[in-house]
């Protein structure tokens, strides 16, 4: 299957409010809406992509620059439930950290990412990823970090 990050514009933010989460997940990401509009808060400073597959849009996720530590951050990742177990969240992973080695907001080695510590499924993923967990908690959420 080919993956590709397609930055979200007009082309295809409609698609991106068409993801479903699989049932039970709602309390683990926030909807796409509801991140977009962050994205445009923080738009100086962050770019929200589309996961597609074979041009359909079937995830999203978006990278955030945070220059006061400096870090990225990995804001929002979703697969589409119809999509799930596919691989699709590892080769986005992926793709969102060769964009973050660009530099293309500031320098910055360490990439964090915070996750629900009962959604064992994204853990594992970011784990197998070389992220590692901090010790830093916010409620329940783990933050998870990896240094490039």
């Amino acid at each position: 299957m080919n993956i590709c990050l397609k930055p979200v514009d007009e082309s295809n933010f409609l698609d991106v409010f068409q993801l479903k989460l699989g049932a039970g997940q709602e309390e683990y990401v926030s909807h796409p809406i509801r991140s977009l509009a962050q994205a445009y808060v923080y738009r100086a400073q962050c770019q929200p992509f589309a996961i597609c597959a074979e041009e359909r849009v079937v995830g999203y996720v978006m990278v955030i620059y945070d220059g006061d530590i400096p870090e990225y951050d990995i804001w929002h990742m979703m697969v589409d439930a119809a999509h799930q177990g596919q691989g699709i969240g590892r080769m986005a992973l992926g793709q969102a950290l060769d964009y973050i080695r660009q530099k293309p907001f500031g320098d910055a080695s360490r990439v964090a990412l915070t996750c629900n510590e009962a959604n064992t499924a994204a853990l594992t993923l970011y784990k197998s990823l070389g992220f590692a967990l901090t010790g830093e908690c916010d409620g329940d959420e783990v933050e998870l970090a990896l240094t490039l």
